[in-house]
């Protein structure tokens, strides 16, 4: 994960989503600092068409689609010690990952080593909280680094009110592009608050976009106070009403509470 404080950055690592929550607290309360979390991100390797290789660990400084040559994404060896009654759910989880099965070894007769290799970005958020759950907490990981592999990664931008917000941007496998943008927006469109306007919440690859949700505006009922009379005086307050909304959506900008980072993240597991 990537806190972020006056414009500088510094990485930190957390034993789960609960640890960083509670750090995150424990940064306000007794800080009293304003804490912005992105998405965690790993390392990339990027060869531009001209030949020059560059180094990526922020999805802003990717450069456009069309002058990259190739992306290669970290590459880890997992080694996952869990009881034999689980062994098809954690195989089912590690090819959700794009991971590949290596090996199954048999310990004793109740436990069961498996051994695959997985893309580090994929088991960076809820891997670990998920192995622990469906194994009720006899399930423990370990991993190693295993080179670089080529991918084909895109960078996926969520733009929330036609505005990209830079803490939602990652990289991902253009395969699960629609399924993650999908996923964000329809989490986002949770944890955002209804403004005074329509809010669309999208997910874009470049100039396209891959997903929507769109948060309707907060209705105030402008003719209550009408008793009878013309039905021209309704009509005058309704659109100016609609003209008002008009022009919020124009310049009216969105406020993302703090802590939808983290609600957002928790809505995988």
């Amino acid at each position: 994960m990537c806190i972020r404080d006056s414009g500088f950055g510094f990485r930190c690592g957390f034993l789960g989503l609960l640890h960083m929550e509670i750090i995150q607290e424990r940064l306000r309360r007794e800080f009293d600092m304003d804490v912005i979390s992105t998405y965690p991100s790993v390392i990339y390797e990027v060869t531009k068409t001209d030949g020059e290789e560059l180094i990526i660990d922020n999805p802003t400084y990717l450069p456009e689609a069309q002058i990259i040559e190739e992306i290669r994404e970290p590459i880890v060896r997992i080694f996952i010690m869990l009881p034999g009654e689980y062994i098809g759910d954690a195989m089912k989880l590690i090819m959700e990952k794009r991971g590949d099965l290596e090996n199954t070894e048999t310990i004793d007769e109740f436990r069961v080593l498996l051994t695959a290799t997985v893309p580090l970005a994929d088991i960076l958020v809820d891997f670990n909280d998920r192995l622990k759950s469906m194994t009720k907490g006899y399930g423990s990981m370990d991993y190693e680094h295993a080179g670089y592999r080529a991918a084909n990664m895109v960078k996926m931008d969520m733009l929330i009110a036609a505005e990209p917000v830079e803490a939602f941007s990652t990289i991902v496998h253009r395969d699960k592009a629609v399924g993650r943008g999908r996923e964000l927006a329809a989490k986002l469109k949770e944890v955002i608050p209804t403004q005074m306007f329509v809010v669309a919440i999208q997910a874009a690859i470049g100039g396209n976009i891959i997903a929507r949700e769109t948060i309707s505006a907060m209705r105030k009922n402008v003719t209550a106070k009408c008793y009878g009379g013309d039905i021209s005086r309704k009509r005058k307050l309704l659109e100016k009403q609609k003209k008002g909304k008009a022009k919020m959506k124009a310049f009216g900008k969105v406020n993302i509470p703090q802590d939808a980072f983290i609600k957002v993240l928790k809505s995988g597991d």
